[in-house]
């Protein structure tokens, strides 16, 4: 003798596949829009051991030879592998380390770089507004000329963000220095901070409205 009705059976099977599929949603929603990022400080492993302390700080690349939009849009840009066989067509090409290099070139694939610094898609960064006001690639990259593997420096927390949106003077320096490793004013930073809002025309009552990183 059947207990529960057919149409009470099929109600319940329905409530789980429902549920099922509401936990698959907010997982592959979790995934999409809340990437977890690499820990702080921790070296990430990519398919090639670049060093950025080799190419940045031993031979004097600037930031701009390969993340060619960094000044002129959102995203900074990640060199193609036609950028690093400018070089390695010539050096090294027999090491072993670079063998994903010359089969990235031999296939037409490019390389799958992991991302270090990734935001989640609901925050809008630009590279290039950055660029443009005086924030040097440090103030969130770190010392990338000392990191033989890169990691991350900062948390990228929306306090982090914040904390600089607050209180741009501090973390400001001339255009011409944003790219420089290592540079330090040579004035006091609070007062050279103030004077490069007003040359920038930085609208720091408008920094922290929420439309400014969320659109």
């Amino acid at each position: 003798m059947q207990v529960f009705s057919r149409r009470f059976v099929l109600g319940l099977k329905l409530c789980a596949l429902a549920i099922a599929l509401a936990i698959f949603i907010a997982l592959l929603a979790w995934r999409i829009m809340i990437k977890p990022h690499p820990a702080v400080g921790a070296p990430v492993e990519q398919v090639v051991a670049f060093s950025h302390k080799h190419h940045v700080g031993d031979d004097g690349f600037d930031c701009r030879y390969c993340h060619t939009s960094v000044e002129t849009s959102a995203f900074a840009g990640i060199p193609p592998t036609h950028t690093c066989m400018t070089c390695h067509s010539q050096l090294f090409t027999d090491q072993p380390m670079l063998a994903p290099v010359i089969d990235s070139l031999r296939s037409g694939k490019p390389i799958h770089w992991k991302r270090i610094h990734d935001l989640p898609d609901f925050v809008y960064f630009n590279h290039s507004i950055h660029i443009a006001k005086g924030v040097g690639c440090e103030e969130c990259h770190g010392r990338v000329d000392l990191m033989p593997l890169t990691w991350r420096v900062a948390p990228l927390t929306m306090q982090w963000c914040l904390a600089c949106h607050r209180d741009p003077a501090m973390h400001l320096r001339p255009v011409e220095h944003v790219f420089d490793m290592g540079w330090k004013p040579t004035e006091d930073q609070r007062e050279l901070g103030t004077k490069l809002v007003a040359a920038y025309h930085i609208h720091t009552s408008t920094l922290t409205d929420c439309s400014t990183c969320h659109r």
